[in-house]
């Protein structure tokens, strides 16, 4: 029979307790230290009831350790709480919001008027060229690293255009449009939704003062990836299909909506149009000759498009289908792309779960649990998440334990 309160034992590995009774030593020292109260103890046979069935709820400053030792509140690790009880944090938690939602808009919600200045046409081509050195930035850091650094610069490019005139105003819009691209999607890959929809907001702002329809359409597409992520079907085939609509898209615009479209029919269960899409949009590819800064990932990505197949292929439950692709695709996706690398590294792993081929699927997620770590992307998080649902069916195998033990360091307990 496995643990009881799974949510526990997940929290005790991550920490690196291997055993019920070096957790309970542990937290006890951990204790003795963050209260100042050497008589402070937590017994092994304590530790071994609270991974039971019934672990009831700790002293409120047995509450407090698990907190500091654990980075959780009880209520998350399994225990279940008391009417009444309150988390220290949340007195202060409107405030924390408040305060997070300001440094999410801060850069792009500068009050003006700002001091009018020269601007000179050369900025332009600054900030692109610097826009492509974040693009593969974001390939080796992920999203922490970067998301100050890119932020700063969309606000100087905000205060600038509002001193630009003419065909440089215009020019800065556009580059401006691709930082605000680019910041959303920093925040969805750290995992804040609410961060990415307000900054591919922005994008679409940005677009449309422009006036450039390509870059309207390429924020519509910005849209419907956090749709995307919502699980949100419906949502996201509106926005590619609003984007498609216009017949004078570039190629490659074309390319990123019809593959964003599969993604919508994916979540729809249709994988007739999935197939359709992306086979449509292949043929397209060799039509992408822009040299627009932005929206390169389709040129820059080996296999970009057997990718999305992947990816809807997972999503519709089609494990095996899904097996071969990633196989194939990852023979192609370079050393230096080391954070998309995990991505795939995941889903593939959950397409071998789906393929009913679990000790495969526990090979592959070793080399993703390692690059997670590194990264601490959560959107390869969230899908080392969906592994951990695909493999419950051999939850109480060798092999699910093994699973267990390699994704303690870097999941949640599901």
């Amino acid at each position: 029979m496995g643990h009881r309160n799974d949510a526990l034992r997940a929290a005790r590995l991550r920490a690196g307790w291997r055993s019920m009774d070096a957790a309970a030593a542990a937290l006890s020292a951990h204790g003795r230290q963050f209260l100042g109260d050497r008589s402070f103890d937590v017994a092994p046979r304590t530790w071994r009831r609270w991974e039971g069935a019934s672990p009831g709820w700790p002293p409120e400053e047995t509450a407090m350790v698990l907190h500091d030792a654990l980075g959780r509140w009880p209520e998350d690790l399994g225990f279940t709480a008391p009417a009444g009880w309150i988390r220290p944090e949340a007195l202060h938690e409107d405030d924390m919001k408040r305060r997070t939602f300001l440094n999410v808009t801060a850069a792009a919600l500068v009050p003006g008027p700002t001091a009018r200045q020269h601007v000179d046409p050369a900025l332009i081509d600054y900030f692109e060229q610097q826009l492509e050195g974040h693009y593969r930035a974001d390939m080796f850091l992920g999203p922490h690293d970067l998301i100050g650094t890119v932020s700063a610069q969309y606000q100087l490019i905000d205060k600038l255009i509002r001193s630009a005139t003419g065909k440089t105003r215009r020019g800065l819009l556009r580059v401006g449009a691709a930082y605000a691209a680019l910041v959303g999607w920093l925040y969805q890959d750290a995992g804040d939704l609410g961060g990415a929809a307000f900054w591919r907001g922005i994008t679409q702002e940005m677009a449309a003062r422009s006036r450039d329809p390509h870059l309207v359409g390429y924020s519509l597409v910005n849209l419907a990836q956090v749709r995307t992520d919502l699980g949100d079907g419906p949502g996201v085939i509106d926005l590619c299909e609003a984007a498609l609509d216009d017949d004078r898209l570039f190629p490659k615009v074309r390319v990123m909506a019809m593959q964003q479209l599969a993604h919508g029919a994916s979540l729809t269960g249709d994988r007739t149009a999935v197939d359709r899409l992306i086979d449509t949009a292949g043929g397209l590819i060799s039509r992408v000759d822009d040299e627009l800064p932005w929206g390169n990932a389709c040129r820059r990505t080996p296999g970009y498009l057997e990718v999305q197949r992947a990816t809807c292929y997972g999503r519709l439950g089609l494990g095996r289908a899904a097996e071969v692709l990633w196989s194939q695709v990852l023979e192609s996706v370079p050393a230096t792309a080391r954070r998309d690398r995990g991505v795939y590294l995941a889903r593939h792993a959950t397409a071998a779960a789906g393929a009913r081929e679990p000790e495969q699927a526990v090979e592959i997620a070793r080399a993703a649990a390692e690059i997670a770590a590194e990264t601490r992307s959560a959107r390869m998080l969230r899908e080392l998440g969906t592994l951990e649902r695909a493999m419950r069916p051999w939850h109480d195998a060798p092999v699910g334990r093994d699973l267990a033990e390699i994704l303690a360091p870097v999941t949640e307990g599901v």
